[in-house]
């Protein structure tokens, strides 16, 4: 038996046919798939029309304002059949589909509505997740989660006419694992054809996916023409890989790697580099840094610092910023550590290997093989408050004297906080005993040490300060000013350490924080001999959120007996007084801020170290940094200037500059980190960024100081085509460590 529907397309009979279309025409649970992967396994196909034929049980045809909808799919049409067995269409005339979220148009389709199975001629295309869209000549499903595209074309760019695009003669898109794939593909920018590749793959969403990285390509003073193709290995959520091979003209295929792992108990990350038979050198060059944490239990945790270069130019040679390329001692530490209810125990085995540079050789420092410490402290025992360190540490060293120390430094204090004010008294004991070889003075540079030296020092300081507090305004604005007078006092007898060798220790730089400490030096190899009294005065103006606004801080250190107590070279100080700390904070608002550090001597009668900086970032993408560095007892004046800014329709400028004010600097400077070539410049970076709407364009050209006198130059090109690829070598990195508050201009305001 045929049945016939013929209804006139009035408004009335529109809606008829719809509801009839939906009751009459859904199909029974009977013929329904039950492997469908629609988002509702259980959907029925909806189908509705101007007019319908055919027969409900097998076959309907469809004409005028065609909608068939099954779960998340959709599909519209001038005219289709459907097939009510096989839940398949076939449509013709104005083909439009939606696919959770995204859409198809086509002059003819044919589709399986449970399993997302058939095909679209002449399709255009555009996904909801990136933005994508493109033309075809035919579009296979596969799947309800793959595609394959036929003779076609992708790009994220809004609007018919791209500024670029892939073309392809197949491509596959794989939503399942949010993967798309081209073989034969072109990619074109500006109608022009830029790059060529028989195969790559692409994000069809932020989520990570295995397959090549964008290639890089730059040039650097030290290394010529550089390419790299890294392949990116997703191994698991937590776990990944990258393989990172980089052809250097003047030396040869480098091979790297990036391993990074992390779990709820462990994390860490490996990497490395590999270079066979260096053009330049004729040896063979590596590096490896490996970073690993582990818990093992709630209280015990264990891991390891591991670092290693082939020789002592791999930083500079290869480095590709200031940080690592300045690189001097590579870190091998390995540590156990396990905690009880009050105290630390940590074990621990170190060494450096010292990268040297021939101009300005540094000291190697001390092996660590092991070191054993025990740490307790407990708090508001009785009002009382105590801490104790005991330490045992075996020092090694090739060339000067080593052995074994051992120190046990317990403390007890007794805090009085109020309000308004706090007292706090404290006693503590610093005891070390050495074990010593190698002890003549042939070994250390014509200096002896004693065989078993030791000492064992009491200490005792008493920290105090007042905190007033009253209403006040700033810049028109209601705040609380405070005003904090602090005084710490410290006494120490002397006891002659003199034929104690240096292991580990240093004297601190004068800072806010070490004129409230009670030792001048840091380590337990000298302990300084004290009767001096620190006063300080610290005045705010914090806003009613607790921001603060303004900070003035003062502070000096009274002598009332020589500093007898010195590091091998030096000599005793008879100062009465330490140089003068003077210190401004001011936040004019939310967008400027000045900060000034000055360290005054009063017996030079001059400034021997001051820092000033201010920094404006008045929009995102918008900023602007100063900071001008003196520092006397190293011979350094520098100034740093750094900046992003818009300097027309959507191009932005970056810069850095560091230049150093002293010409002659870098003839009497040792200290290979901030040496600036004779030119006066330290580091200088220069570039532009351009912000389509779909793609960006950097071009940054950077110097950095590798050496004592010498400096490697690099040039970045990379042009970003969102949600595909980036083309040419990365600067981001360059950018955010040289520029303070540099923002990606991808990155969302």
């Amino acid at each position: 038996m045929t049945w016939l529907f013929s209804l006139f397309p009035s408004r009335r009979s529109l809606m008829v046919v719809t509801a009839v279309a939906a009751t009459a025409f859904a199909l029974p649970a009977a013929a329904q798939s039950a492997t469908q992967k629609t988002a509702d396994d259980q959907a029925e196909t909806d189908v509705s029309a101007e007019q319908m034929t055919g027969r409900p049980d097998r076959e309907i045809v469809l004409e005028r304002d065609v909608e068939i909808v099954r779960g998340g799919t959709t599909v519209n049409s001038d005219h289709a059949t459907y097939w009510i067995e096989e839940d398949e269409v076939e449509a013709n005339g104005n083909v439009r589909m939606t696919r959770f979220g995204d859409r198809y148009t086509g002059d003819k389709m044919r589709f399986k509505m449970d399993s997302g199975q058939g095909y679209v001629t002449n399709p255009t295309y555009h996904m909801k997740a990136n933005n994508a869209h493109g033309t075809a000549d035919r579009i296979d499903f596969e799947s309800q989660d793959r595609a394959i595209v036929s003779s076609g074309t992708y790009s994220t760019c809004e609007g018919p006419d791209p500024d670029w695009y892939l073309k392809s003669n197949t491509m596959s898109f794989d939503k399942g694992t949010d993967t798309g794939t081209a073989n034969s593909a072109v990619i074109y920018f500006k109608d022009v054809p830029i790059v060529g590749t028989p195969y790559i793959t692409f994000p069809l969403s932020d989520a990570r996916k295995s397959g090549f990285l964008a290639p890089s390509i730059g040039s650097s003073s030290r290394g010529g023409l550089e390419v790299m193709a890294p392949y990116y290995f997703n191994i698991a959520p937590n776990r990944d890989f990258t393989l990172s091979p980089r052809y250097i003209a003047r030396r040869g295929l480098l091979l790297g790697g990036d391993a990074r792992y992390l779990d709820n108990d462990y994390s860490g990350e490996t990497r490395f580099e590999y270079l066979s038979n260096d053009r330049e050198t004729q040896t063979d060059r590596y590096s490896i840094a490996s970073l690993h944490q582990q818990r093992l239990s709630p209280q015990a945790s264990f891991g390891w610092n591991l670092n290693s270069a082939s020789d002592d130019d791999y930083p500079s040679d290869f480095s590709q910023n200031l940080a690592t390329s300045t690189e001097r001692l590579l870190l091998r530490d390995l540590y156990f550590n396990y905690s009880g209810s009050f105290w630390t125990a940590t074990a621990r085995a170190s060494n450096y290997q010292v990268l040297q540079d021939p101009d300005a050789p540094i000291t190697r420092p001390y092996d660590r093989l092991p070191q054993l410490t025990w740490r307790g402290n407990q708090y508001d025992v009785g009002g009382f408050d105590w801490a104790t360190t005991v330490q045992a540490t075996n020092f090694q060293h090739p060339d000067y004297v080593r052995g074994d120390r051992f120190v046990i430094n317990p403390s007890i204090s007794y805090p009085i906080i109020r309000p308004s004010y706090f007292i706090t008294p404290k006693v503590s004991l610093t005891a070390a005993s050495y074990n010593l070889e190698n002890t003549g003075a042939q070994f250390n540079n014509g200096i002896a040490y004693d065989t078993n030296p030791g000492y064992t020092l009491p200490t005792f300081s008493l920290d105090s300060g007042l905190v007033f507090e009253r209403e006040a305004s700033l810049f028109g604005n209601s705040m609380t000013q405070t005003l904090e007078p602090r005084l710490f006092y410290v006494k120490t007898p002397y006891r002659d350490q003199s034929r104690t060798p240096i292991f580990d220790t240093g004297e601190a730089d004068l800072s806010f924080a070490q004129i409230f400490s009670e030792n001048r030096f840091v380590g337990y190899d000298r302990i300084s001999d004290a009767d001096q009294l620190t006063a300080a005065v610290v005045s705010r103006y914090i806003e009613p959120d607790g921001a603060e606004r303004l900070r003035v801080a003062l502070g000096q250190r009274f002598y009332f007996e020589d500093q007898r107590v010195t590091l091998p070279g030096q000599v005793s100080s008879n100062d009465t007084k330490s140089d003068l700390l003077a210190s401004v904070a001011v936040r004019f608002s939310d967008e400027f801020s000045t900060e000034a550090t000055v360290q005054y001597s009063a017996t030079q009668k001059d400034v021997t170290r001051a820092n000033y900086t201010a920094s404006w970032r008045p929009e995102p993408k918008k900023v602007l940094n100063l900071s001008y560095r003196i520092d006397v007892p190293n011979e350094l004046r520098q100034i740093d200037v750094s900046g992003q800014w818009p300097i027309a329709d959507r191009w932005y400028g970056v810069a850095r500059v560091n230049y150093s004010l002293d010409n002659n600097y870098a003839e009497r400077n040792t200290t290979p980190l901030n040496v600036p070539p004779a030119n006066g410049l330290s580091e200088g970076l220069l570039g532009l960024e351009y912000k389509a709407d779909c793609w960006i364009f950097r071009i940054v050209a950077q110097r950095i100081p590798t050496s004592t006198g010498e400096s490697n130059s690099s040039l970045f090109f990379q042009l970003e085509l969102s949600g595909l690829t980036k083309l040419g070598s990365d600067p981001l990195s360059a950018l955010r460590t040289s520029i303070p508050g540099y923002q990606a201009i991808t990155q969302s305001d």
